[in-house]
C-alpha cells in the first residue's frame, strides 16, 4: 500500500510517523505529493496533483481519498485502531465534510513546513 500525503503539512507528517509507529508488518510506503513520483500516481488515478487537501491511499490498485482514506488505513493497523473501520456506515458525505473541514483548517490548526523531515535511518525504507 501507498500513501501519498502533504509533506508540507504538520498534521500530515505526524500523521505519518504515527501510522508507521502501529504499522508493525509494515504495509504501508509513504511517498510525497510534492514529489515528481507523487504527482505521476496521482494523475495515473485521474487525482488533481495540485489537490493537496486530502491524503491518497492505493491499495490494490484502487485509490482512495479524504475519509475513506483514513479509514481503509485504520483497517490495516495493528491492535484495536481496526475498531475505527465501523465509521464506514456514516455516509461518506458526512465523514467527507468533517474531513475537510479539518484540511481545510490544518496550517491554521498545526502549522506547516518548508519541506520534509528527513526521516531517521530505521524507517527511511518506509518511503518511496
Amino acid at each position: 500500500m501507498i500513501m501519498i500525503y502533504d509533506s508540507n503539512c504538520t498534521l500530515c507528517e505526524s500523521s505519518v510517523h504515527w501510522i508507521i509507529k502501529n504499522d508493525k508488518n509494515k504495509h504501508f510506503k509513504f511517498l510525497s505529493a510534492h514529489s515528481r513520483l507523487g504527482k505521476n500516481y496521482l494523475l495515473k488515478y485521474n487525482l488533481d496533483p495540485d489537490d493537496l487537501e486530502t491524503v491518497t491511499l492505493i491499495r490494490n490498485d484502487i485509490a482512495y481519498i479524504k475519509s475513506d482514506a483514513v479509514l481503509e488505513t485504520a483497517k490495516e493497523l495493528d491492535g484495536y485502531w481496526k475498531l475505527f473501520y465501523i465509521f464506514k456506515i456514516i455516509p461518506r458525505f458526512l465523514r467527507d465534510k468533517i474531513y475537510m473541514y479539518v484540511s481545510k483548517n490544518r496550517f491554521k490548526l498545526f502549522g506547516d513546513r518548508e519541506k520534509c523531515i528527513l526521516s531517521d535511518d530505521e524507517i527511511k525504507d518506509r518511503f518511496i
